[in-house]
């Protein structure tokens, strides 16, 4: 059974940077490909990173191409999303998800499972 949780949200000034975390408890994170999503307060839940089981392949939205980076150590079944020169528009709760779908799937609908998400504050 999939149990995600992510870590490693905080506050952080603009030009910062944080590291996320989301583990599968479960154990079976090498054979998924994993998302992130967030959702600002006020906004729908949006994609923004997609990483396949292997590694290999991985696709970034728009807002975040160039200063986030996904990554993850199947080993220690643990995604990774590695955030540069936050801007206060970064703001939100940041949630992993994980699903066997083709890695082109960018809809929150349908994920088969998710975490409770971490909050990341950017602000001075």
């Amino acid at each position: 059974q999939v149990q995600l949780v992510e870590s490693g949200g905080g506050l952080v000034q603009p030009g910062g940077s944080l590291t996320l975390s989301c583990v599968d408890t479960g154990g079976t994170l090498g054979s998924y490909t994993m998302r992130w999503f967030r959702q600002a307060p006020g906004n729908q839940r949006e994609w923004i990173a997609t990483i396949n089981w292997s590694g290999g392949i991985k696709k970034y939205a728009d807002s975040v191409k160039g200063r986030f980076a996904i990554s993850k150590d199947n080993a220690k079944n643990t995604v990774y999303l590695q955030m540069n020169s936050l801007k206060v528009e970064d703001t939100a709760v940041y949630y992993c998800a994980a699903d066997k779908r083709a890695t082109s799937v960018v809809d929150e609908a349908g994920m088969a499972y998710w975490g409770k998400g971490t909050l990341v504050t950017v602000s001075s």
